[in-house]
């Protein structure tokens, strides 16, 4: 079995009679897509990297487009941000980033360094958290990314639990894998430089009977020269065993790792102290609304695709998504009831899962998931800008209305807004603006949306001036405007930032309520009339907006997303 694939496969024991082929060889194409660049492959090189047919591509990568978790651009298949709806399954079953962290990011902040959160996976550690900072040297990790346990600060926190068939399961895979090809999120190994594999594996056993001692690691450059950190464990308060690890990770021109014990790690110890305060404090989780109507789905589409749509695949994954907050643990009858599958097509689906290493057996006949889940996407699409969301569908929504479509912010100012997305139409006379334009908000429909959501003190509309002769600029019918706009839920702007040109825009809303962006279609006030605009442009307007705000709900339910 080639290294790339060893960790994702747990076991090299016989496939389970009862397995699902279809739905292995999907997890397959999920986790190709997962490693390349950019979450893109072109369907021949999916071919070539799953070993599959070309057919059995197409017809899997058409199933998973059907579903939302890839786009098919061209060419490509790229992964979609439906997607992470897999692993916010294991997050919210997991809860630990929704009850941990607010401390960590406070930690951050107070340290002006980066801490994470990571969770152990098997003799790997996985990533449930990350707050970074935004440095010319900063961390590259993303959420769901596999580290090797040897070479960084929380495996040996993880390793002082481990059982005697831990520790052969992890000689076994460091003499398979001795330069750590099987984890892409770090560098290969350098074996000249380290001296062969022996001194690190004892190094490693020397740091776990340390860790176990003195109750937090370091690591010292163990991954690359320069990047140190400082872990502690921090513990369930149920059993006593390690929940998650905290670690404060820098770069050697800003700290040592000896820095890192004296001046950090009593910083880091009293979070901890706080993680776990919570954790024993925090109320059960309030189960959330189970899944609904997935079979029906699946079977309406396999009516209508036919033979491109793989019907077991898209069944199987479903069985992931009846996980969640409350529903940490549910046996096979949970299962089907919450996917509306039958009971035989839910249990081989688990079987699968169970083989592939995504769930596991959890006493009382019961399933849960693993953090292997978060392979399924999660690392390259936890680093998505709201303006990577909405680019597709601006492109769908100026195919479909023949007219330029564009996403913009506030600035910091809040007197300009600035495009972060575009997508053009080919027409001899078209609005010609690009990424990154700077505009007045009070004289565009961008910017009325905008300045709407906020509260009448923090609207910022510097000095109005008139651009044509239909610029509103008194700021009492500004304001009146204002209101307008946030009653009717868009924003029409005729002819008031240039002669000729019309615009009407929509607000895109994050998990919040709170307006984080504006949508909008601009055009030659000759091709649509404004009550045109209104009653033809506005609601296809709407819809790619609702879209937009679905893709963002479900990329930021446990990651940042930036504008962009």
């Amino acid at each position: 079995m080639p290294a790339k694939t060893m960790k994702d496969t747990p076991e090299r024991a016989a496939v389970p009679a009862e397995a699902v082929t279809p739905l292995m060889r999907g997890i397959a194409v999920l986790r190709e897509l997962t490693e390349a660049e950019g979450g893109t492959l072109s369907p021949s090189r999916l071919e070539r990297a799953t070993g599959l047919a070309r057919s059995t591509v197409d017809r899997i990568t058409a199933t998973l487009a059907r579903m939302g978790y890839v786009r098919q651009d061209g060419r490509d298949v790229t992964l979609a941000p439906r997607l992470m709806e897999l692993g916010n399954a294991y997050l919210a079953a997991l809860r630990l980033p929704a009850l941990l962290s607010r401390r960590a990011d406070a930690l951050a902040d107070e340290l002006d360094e980066s801490v994470s959160l990571a969770v152990a996976d098997r003799d790997g550690i996985r990533f449930i958290h990350q707050a970074t900072r935004r440095r010319a040297m900063s961390l590259s990790f993303r959420i769901g990314d596999l580290l090797p346990a040897e070479r960084t600060a929380p495996g040996p926190l993880f390793a002082t639990e481990w059982t005697d068939t831990d520790w052969r399961r992890w000689r076994e895979r460091r003499a398979a894998d001795p330069q750590d090809r099987g984890f892409p999120a770090v560098p290969p190994r350098d074996q000249a430089a380290a001296g062969g594999r022996a001194p690190h594996d004892e190094d490693f056993v020397r740091r776990t009977a340390r860790a176990a001692e003195d109750g937090w690691a370091l690591d010292d450059q163990l991954i690359e020269p320069g990047l140190v950190a400082v872990a502690v464990p921090v513990r369930d308060p149920r059993t006593g065993r390690i929940a998650c690890v905290a670690s404060v990770v820098s770069h050697t021109s800003r700290h040592t790792a000896e820095d890192l014990r004296a001046g950090l790690l009593p910083r880091l110890r009293s979070a901890v102290a706080g993680m776990e305060r919570d954790l024993s404090q925090a109320p059960p989780p309030e189960p959330g609304p189970a899944p609904s109507g997935l079979a029906i789905w699946t079977g309406a589409s396999k009516q209508e695709l036919g033979r491109e749509f793989v019907e077991s695949l898209a069944r199987g994954l479903t069985v992931l998504t009846a996980f969640g907050e409350g529903r940490a643990e549910l046996t096979l009858t949970e299962v089907a009831k919450a996917t509306g599958l039958a009971r035989a097509t839910a249990r081989r689906a688990l079987v699968t899962y169970e083989h592939l290493g995504l769930v596991a057996p959890a006493g009382d006949r019961a399933f849960t998931l693993t953090p292997r889940v978060l392979s399924l996407g999660f690392p390259p699409l936890s680093r998505t800008t709201l303006a990577q969301i909405a680019q597709p569908h601006l492109a769908e929504l100026a195919a479909r209305v023949h007219e330029s479509t564009s996403l913009a912010v506030l600035t910091p100012s809040g007197e300009e807004i600035q495009y972060t997305a575009r997508a053009a139409t080919s027409r001899v006379m078209s609005v010609n603006i690009t990424v990154g334009t700077r505009l007045p908000a009070y004289a565009t429909s961008l910017g009325r949306v905008l300045l709407a959501d906020l509260p009448q003190p923090d609207r910022r509309l510097g000095t109005p001036r008139p651009l044509t002769p239909n610029t509103v600029t008194d700021p009492s019918a500004l304001t009146r405007v204002l209101a307008e706009v946030r009653d009717q839920g868009y924003a029409l702007v005729d002819e008031e930032l240039e002669e000729g040109l019309r615009s009407i825009a929509v607000p895109v809303r994050d998990r919040t309520g709170r307006v984080v962006a504006a949508l909008n279609t601009a055009m030659h006030a000759t091709r649509h009339t404004v009550e045109e605009c209104v009653t033809d442009i506005l609601p296809a307007l709407s819809a790619t907006a609702t879209r937009i705000e679905t893709d963002l709900h479900t990329a930021s339910r446990f990651t940042p997303v930036p504008p962009a």
